[in-house]
Protein backbone atom coordinates (compact mmCIF):
# COMPACT_ATOMS: atom_id res chain seq x y z
CA UNK A 1 0.00 0.00 0.00
CA UNK A 2 1.32 3.81 -0.95
CA UNK A 3 2.63 4.97 2.43
CA UNK A 4 0.28 7.75 2.19
CA UNK A 5 -2.37 5.45 2.71
CA UNK A 6 -0.57 4.33 6.50
CA UNK A 7 -1.00 8.10 7.70
CA UNK A 8 -4.01 8.12 9.97
CA UNK A 9 -6.25 10.86 9.21
CA UNK A 10 -9.52 9.55 11.06
CA UNK A 11 -9.97 7.53 13.90
CA UNK A 12 -12.78 6.56 16.56
CA UNK A 13 -12.57 4.98 19.52
CA UNK A 14 -15.28 2.91 21.21
CA UNK A 15 -17.96 5.60 19.69
CA UNK A 16 -21.68 5.20 21.34
CA UNK A 17 -24.57 6.91 20.49
CA UNK A 18 -28.01 6.40 21.89
CA UNK A 19 -31.19 8.14 20.76
CA UNK A 20 -34.24 7.94 23.60
CA UNK A 21 -37.36 7.25 23.30
CA UNK A 22 -40.32 9.52 24.04
CA UNK A 23 -41.22 8.13 27.87
CA UNK A 24 -44.79 7.22 27.48
CA UNK A 25 -47.73 7.88 30.25
CA UNK A 26 -47.22 4.24 31.48
CA UNK A 27 -43.84 3.75 31.68
CA UNK A 28 -43.26 7.13 33.75
CA UNK A 29 -46.45 6.38 36.21
CA UNK A 30 -44.47 2.71 36.37
CA UNK A 31 -41.49 4.14 37.38
CA UNK A 32 -39.51 2.30 34.40
CA UNK A 33 -36.50 3.64 33.02
CA UNK A 34 -36.74 5.80 29.87
CA UNK A 35 -36.08 3.17 26.15
CA UNK A 36 -33.11 4.36 24.28
CA UNK A 37 -31.86 3.02 20.69
CA UNK A 38 -28.54 1.89 21.10
CA UNK A 39 -26.96 2.96 17.71
CA UNK A 40 -23.66 2.91 17.62
CA UNK A 41 -21.96 0.27 20.70
CA UNK A 42 -18.55 0.82 21.05
CA UNK A 43 -17.03 1.63 17.29
CA UNK A 44 -13.38 2.06 16.17
CA UNK A 45 -11.28 1.99 13.27
CA UNK A 46 -8.65 4.12 11.92
CA UNK A 47 -9.44 5.52 8.22
CA UNK A 48 -5.46 6.72 6.48
CA UNK A 49 -5.14 9.91 4.29
CA UNK A 50 -5.98 9.03 1.00
CA UNK A 51 -7.89 5.72 1.12
CA UNK A 52 -11.70 4.87 0.71
CA UNK A 53 -12.86 3.31 3.70
CA UNK A 54 -16.26 1.34 2.53
CA UNK A 55 -18.37 1.33 5.47
CA UNK A 56 -21.66 -1.95 4.85
CA UNK A 57 -24.52 -3.45 6.83
CA UNK A 58 -28.19 -3.89 6.67
CA UNK A 59 -30.94 -1.37 7.50
CA UNK A 60 -30.75 0.03 10.90
CA UNK A 61 -27.12 -1.50 11.33
CA UNK A 62 -26.05 2.20 12.50
CA UNK A 63 -23.73 3.14 9.13
CA UNK A 64 -25.46 6.15 8.52
CA UNK A 65 -25.27 7.56 12.41
CA UNK A 66 -21.22 6.76 12.16
CA UNK A 67 -21.05 9.14 9.36
CA UNK A 68 -22.98 11.63 11.35
CA UNK A 69 -20.78 11.59 14.25
CA UNK A 70 -17.75 11.77 12.04
CA UNK A 71 -18.72 15.14 11.14
CA UNK A 72 -20.25 15.74 14.20
CA UNK A 73 -23.13 17.01 13.31
CA UNK A 74 -23.79 13.90 16.14
CA UNK A 75 -22.15 14.29 18.73
CA UNK A 76 -21.14 10.74 20.56
CA UNK A 77 -22.78 9.72 24.09
CA UNK A 78 -19.15 7.92 24.99
CA UNK A 79 -15.67 7.65 23.22
CA UNK A 80 -14.14 9.92 20.72
CA UNK A 81 -13.79 11.21 16.99
CA UNK A 82 -10.42 12.10 16.47
CA UNK A 83 -9.32 14.45 12.94
CA UNK A 84 -5.35 14.50 12.43
CA UNK A 85 -5.09 13.53 16.47
CA UNK A 86 -7.68 15.98 17.49
CA UNK A 87 -10.93 15.03 19.43
CA UNK A 88 -13.27 17.05 17.57
CA UNK A 89 -15.79 17.42 20.30
CA UNK A 90 -13.11 20.12 21.48
CA UNK A 91 -13.08 21.82 18.33
CA UNK A 92 -14.27 25.28 18.95
CA UNK A 93 -14.45 28.94 16.99
CA UNK A 94 -12.14 28.84 14.11
CA UNK A 95 -10.93 25.28 14.84
CA UNK A 96 -14.63 23.72 14.63
CA UNK A 97 -15.04 26.16 11.69
CA UNK A 98 -12.09 24.81 10.08
CA UNK A 99 -13.30 21.47 10.26
CA UNK A 100 -15.94 21.69 8.87
CA UNK A 101 -14.93 22.93 5.81
CA UNK A 102 -12.17 20.37 5.72
CA UNK A 103 -14.63 17.29 6.52
CA UNK A 104 -17.72 17.06 4.05
CA UNK A 105 -20.65 15.28 3.85
CA UNK A 106 -22.93 14.27 0.67
CA UNK A 107 -26.47 12.99 1.63
CA UNK A 108 -28.32 10.53 0.35
CA UNK A 109 -30.84 12.34 -1.10
CA UNK A 110 -30.30 14.81 -3.44
CA UNK A 111 -33.87 16.01 -3.90
CA UNK A 112 -33.99 17.10 -0.15
CA UNK A 113 -30.19 17.80 0.47
CA UNK A 114 -30.11 21.24 -2.01
CA UNK A 115 -32.65 24.35 -1.49
CA UNK A 116 -35.26 23.87 -4.00
CA UNK A 117 -35.64 27.95 -3.74
CA UNK A 118 -31.40 28.57 -5.18
CA UNK A 119 -30.17 28.54 -8.28
CA UNK A 120 -27.01 26.84 -8.82
CA UNK A 121 -25.02 29.57 -8.54
CA UNK A 122 -26.29 30.70 -5.87
CA UNK A 123 -26.06 26.96 -4.00
CA UNK A 124 -22.42 26.61 -4.71
CA UNK A 125 -22.02 30.47 -4.33
CA UNK A 126 -22.77 30.35 -0.84
CA UNK A 127 -20.43 27.67 0.34
CA UNK A 128 -17.97 29.59 -1.47
CA UNK A 129 -18.75 32.96 0.66
CA UNK A 130 -19.20 31.50 3.97
CA UNK A 131 -15.95 29.92 4.00
CA UNK A 132 -14.39 32.23 2.21
CA UNK A 133 -12.29 30.53 -0.69
CA UNK A 134 -12.14 33.18 -2.81
CA UNK A 135 -12.59 36.90 -3.43
CA UNK A 136 -15.83 37.94 -4.55
CA UNK A 137 -14.80 38.53 -7.99
CA UNK A 138 -13.31 35.14 -8.20
CA UNK A 139 -16.56 33.36 -7.89
CA UNK A 140 -18.45 33.29 -10.91
CA UNK A 141 -15.06 31.60 -12.31
CA UNK A 142 -14.79 28.68 -9.59
CA UNK A 143 -18.38 28.43 -9.70
CA UNK A 144 -17.54 27.22 -13.92
CA UNK A 145 -14.74 25.32 -12.36
CA UNK A 146 -16.91 23.20 -10.06
CA UNK A 147 -19.36 22.64 -12.86
CA UNK A 148 -16.98 21.24 -15.05
CA UNK A 149 -15.38 19.10 -12.02
CA UNK A 150 -18.69 17.25 -12.08
CA UNK A 151 -19.16 17.08 -15.30
CA UNK A 152 -22.40 19.32 -15.89
CA UNK A 153 -22.15 21.75 -18.26
CA UNK A 154 -21.32 25.64 -17.44
CA UNK A 155 -25.53 26.72 -18.37
CA UNK A 156 -27.02 24.85 -14.92
CA UNK A 157 -25.36 27.48 -13.03
CA UNK A 158 -28.45 29.79 -13.73
CA UNK A 159 -31.60 26.30 -13.46
CA UNK A 160 -32.66 25.24 -10.17
CA UNK A 161 -32.30 21.92 -8.60
CA UNK A 162 -35.87 20.62 -9.93
CA UNK A 163 -35.17 21.11 -13.37
CA UNK A 164 -31.85 18.50 -13.26
CA UNK A 165 -32.26 14.43 -12.88
CA UNK A 166 -31.17 12.45 -9.66
CA UNK A 167 -27.73 12.19 -11.03
CA UNK A 168 -27.38 15.58 -11.85
CA UNK A 169 -28.56 17.01 -8.44
CA UNK A 170 -26.28 14.27 -6.72
CA UNK A 171 -23.53 15.71 -8.91
CA UNK A 172 -24.23 19.63 -7.43
CA UNK A 173 -23.98 17.81 -4.26
CA UNK A 174 -20.62 16.64 -4.81
CA UNK A 175 -20.11 20.31 -6.29
CA UNK A 176 -20.92 21.71 -3.26
CA UNK A 177 -18.74 19.38 -1.34
CA UNK A 178 -15.93 19.99 -3.36
CA UNK A 179 -16.10 24.31 -3.02
CA UNK A 180 -15.00 24.44 0.09
CA UNK A 181 -11.99 21.91 -0.98
CA UNK A 182 -12.04 19.47 1.51
CA UNK A 183 -9.48 16.34 3.17
CA UNK A 184 -12.56 14.24 3.41
CA UNK A 185 -15.94 13.34 1.91
CA UNK A 186 -18.09 11.31 3.96
CA UNK A 187 -20.65 9.72 1.01
CA UNK A 188 -23.84 8.62 2.89
CA UNK A 189 -25.46 6.39 0.39
CA UNK A 190 -24.53 8.21 -1.92
CA UNK A 191 -25.72 6.55 -4.96
CA UNK A 192 -28.60 4.77 -3.52
CA UNK A 193 -31.82 6.69 -4.30
CA UNK A 194 -30.68 6.85 -8.04
CA UNK A 195 -31.40 4.52 -11.07
CA UNK A 196 -28.66 1.44 -11.28
CA UNK A 197 -27.94 2.97 -14.76
CA UNK A 198 -26.78 6.18 -13.30
CA UNK A 199 -24.77 4.78 -10.17
CA UNK A 200 -21.82 3.76 -11.83
CA UNK A 201 -21.35 6.85 -13.68
CA UNK A 202 -21.61 8.94 -10.12
CA UNK A 203 -19.00 6.11 -8.43
CA UNK A 204 -16.92 6.45 -11.32
CA UNK A 205 -16.87 10.37 -11.25
CA UNK A 206 -15.96 10.08 -7.34
CA UNK A 207 -12.86 7.75 -8.17
CA UNK A 208 -11.78 10.21 -10.74
CA UNK A 209 -12.08 13.32 -8.38
CA UNK A 210 -10.65 11.56 -5.40
CA UNK A 211 -7.42 10.93 -7.55
CA UNK A 212 -7.59 14.17 -9.07
CA UNK A 213 -7.86 16.13 -5.74
CA UNK A 214 -6.65 13.51 -3.28
CA UNK A 215 -9.52 13.24 -0.93
CA UNK A 216 -10.25 10.46 1.61
CA UNK A 217 -13.49 9.05 1.21
CA UNK A 218 -15.69 7.29 4.00
CA UNK A 219 -18.44 5.37 1.65
CA UNK A 220 -21.57 4.47 3.28
CA UNK A 221 -23.80 1.99 1.55
CA UNK A 222 -25.38 -1.05 1.65
CA UNK A 223 -24.43 -2.21 -2.28
CA UNK A 224 -21.43 -5.08 -2.09
CA UNK A 225 -20.70 -4.53 -5.27
CA UNK A 226 -20.38 -0.86 -5.57
CA UNK A 227 -18.33 -1.22 -2.54
CA UNK A 228 -16.27 -3.62 -3.82
CA UNK A 229 -15.20 -1.39 -6.83
CA UNK A 230 -14.31 1.86 -4.74
CA UNK A 231 -12.66 1.06 -1.34
CA UNK A 232 -9.30 0.23 -0.42
CA UNK A 233 -10.80 -1.38 2.80
CA UNK A 234 -14.31 -2.38 4.14
CA UNK A 235 -15.98 -2.44 7.38
CA UNK A 236 -18.87 -4.38 8.01
CA UNK A 237 -21.75 -3.26 10.62
CA UNK A 238 -24.18 -4.70 12.72
CA UNK A 239 -26.22 -3.68 15.28
CA UNK A 240 -23.87 -0.94 15.93
CA UNK A 241 -20.83 -2.44 15.84
CA UNK A 242 -18.12 -2.95 13.36
CA UNK A 243 -17.83 -6.96 13.40
CA UNK A 244 -14.99 -6.89 10.52
CA UNK A 245 -12.79 -4.90 8.86
CA UNK A 246 -9.68 -5.35 6.21
CA UNK A 247 -8.74 -4.58 2.76
CA UNK A 248 -11.11 -5.38 0.38
CA UNK A 249 -9.86 -8.05 -1.66
CA UNK A 250 -9.45 -9.71 1.33
CA UNK A 251 -12.57 -9.76 3.04
CA UNK A 252 -14.49 -10.55 0.16
CA UNK A 253 -12.29 -13.53 -1.05
CA UNK A 254 -11.91 -14.78 3.02
CA UNK A 255 -14.58 -13.25 5.52
CA UNK A 256 -13.83 -14.13 8.93
CA UNK A 257 -17.08 -13.35 10.37
CA UNK A 258 -20.60 -15.13 9.77
CA UNK A 259 -21.99 -11.97 9.25
CA UNK A 260 -20.22 -10.81 6.65
CA UNK A 261 -20.04 -14.17 4.82
CA UNK A 262 -24.09 -14.39 4.86
CA UNK A 263 -24.18 -11.15 3.53
CA UNK A 264 -21.85 -12.07 0.15
CA UNK A 265 -23.93 -15.41 -0.11
CA UNK A 266 -27.17 -13.55 -0.44
CA UNK A 267 -25.33 -10.45 -2.68
CA UNK A 268 -26.95 -10.97 -5.93
CA UNK A 269 -25.39 -11.57 -8.80
CA UNK A 270 -25.23 -10.00 -12.21
CA UNK A 271 -25.23 -13.31 -14.33
CA UNK A 272 -28.45 -14.52 -13.48
CA UNK A 273 -27.59 -17.94 -14.23
CA UNK A 274 -25.40 -17.40 -10.95
CA UNK A 275 -28.14 -15.51 -8.98
CA UNK A 276 -29.28 -16.97 -5.22
CA UNK A 277 -31.90 -16.81 -3.04
CA UNK A 278 -30.23 -16.85 -0.16
CA UNK A 279 -31.20 -14.43 2.80
CA UNK A 280 -28.15 -12.51 3.90
CA UNK A 281 -28.91 -14.17 7.75
CA UNK A 282 -31.36 -16.42 9.30
CA UNK A 283 -34.00 -14.69 11.52
CA UNK A 284 -34.52 -11.02 12.36
CA UNK A 285 -32.60 -8.10 13.44
CA UNK A 286 -32.58 -8.36 16.85
CA UNK A 287 -34.02 -5.13 18.36
CA UNK A 288 -31.57 -2.10 19.06
CA UNK A 289 -33.53 -0.92 22.24
CA UNK A 290 -32.71 -4.46 24.05
CA UNK A 291 -29.59 -5.95 22.30
CA UNK A 292 -28.52 -9.79 22.90
CA UNK A 293 -26.21 -10.95 25.45
CA UNK A 294 -22.71 -12.10 24.40
CA UNK A 295 -21.95 -11.37 20.62
CA UNK A 296 -24.50 -9.48 18.86
CA UNK A 297 -24.85 -11.67 16.22
CA UNK A 298 -25.77 -14.94 17.99
CA UNK A 299 -29.50 -15.21 17.74
CA UNK A 300 -28.52 -15.58 13.93
CA UNK A 301 -25.50 -17.26 13.67
CA UNK A 302 -25.56 -21.16 12.66
CA UNK A 303 -22.06 -21.30 14.30
CA UNK A 304 -22.80 -19.63 17.73
CA UNK A 305 -21.55 -22.12 20.79
CA UNK A 306 -21.66 -21.00 24.42
CA UNK A 307 -19.34 -18.46 25.10
CA UNK A 308 -21.19 -16.33 22.31
CA UNK A 309 -23.68 -16.01 24.21
CA UNK A 310 -21.80 -14.67 27.61
CA UNK A 311 -19.08 -13.08 26.21
CA UNK A 312 -19.36 -9.91 23.23
CA UNK A 313 -16.00 -10.66 20.90
CA UNK A 314 -13.60 -7.86 20.47
CA UNK A 315 -12.28 -7.17 17.10
CA UNK A 316 -9.29 -9.59 17.15
CA UNK A 317 -5.69 -8.27 16.21
CA UNK A 318 -4.33 -11.40 15.11
CA UNK A 319 -3.82 -10.15 11.10
CA UNK A 320 -3.57 -6.69 12.24
CA UNK A 321 -5.17 -5.71 8.69
CA UNK A 322 -7.96 -7.83 8.48
CA UNK A 323 -10.46 -8.04 11.84
CA UNK A 324 -13.36 -9.74 12.80
CA UNK A 325 -14.88 -9.64 16.18
CA UNK A 326 -15.58 -13.17 16.65
CA UNK A 327 -15.12 -16.17 19.12
CA UNK A 328 -14.63 -18.74 16.42
CA UNK A 329 -11.89 -16.69 14.54
CA UNK A 330 -10.01 -17.07 17.75
CA UNK A 331 -9.02 -20.28 16.73
CA UNK A 332 -6.76 -18.86 14.10
CA UNK A 333 -8.69 -20.27 11.04
CA UNK A 334 -7.83 -18.25 7.71
CA UNK A 335 -11.33 -17.51 6.40
CA UNK A 336 -14.99 -18.40 7.94
CA UNK A 337 -15.86 -21.57 5.23
CA UNK A 338 -13.46 -23.46 7.09
CA UNK A 339 -15.58 -22.73 10.48
CA UNK A 340 -17.92 -25.93 9.66
CA UNK A 341 -15.02 -27.93 11.08
CA UNK A 342 -14.72 -26.61 14.38
CA UNK A 343 -18.68 -26.05 15.15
Amino acid sequence: MNATLTQTLISAEEVSKEFHIPHGMWRRLTGQPRLAVHALNGVSFQINRGETLGIVGESGCGKSTLARCLVRLFDCDDGRVRFEGEDIADLKGADRRAFNRRVQMIFQDPYSSLNPRMRVREILGEALSVHKMRPRSQIPARIAELLDLVRLPSDAADKFPHEFSGGQRQRIGIARALAVEPDVLVADELVSALDVSVQAQVVNLLLQLQEQLHLTVVFVAHDLRLVRHISHRVAVMYLGKIVEIGPTEDLFSAPRHPYTKALLDAAPELDPTKRTRTVAARGELPSPINLPKGCLFNTRCPHAFDRCFVERPLLGDRTPAHKAACHLTDFGLPAIQNLEAIS
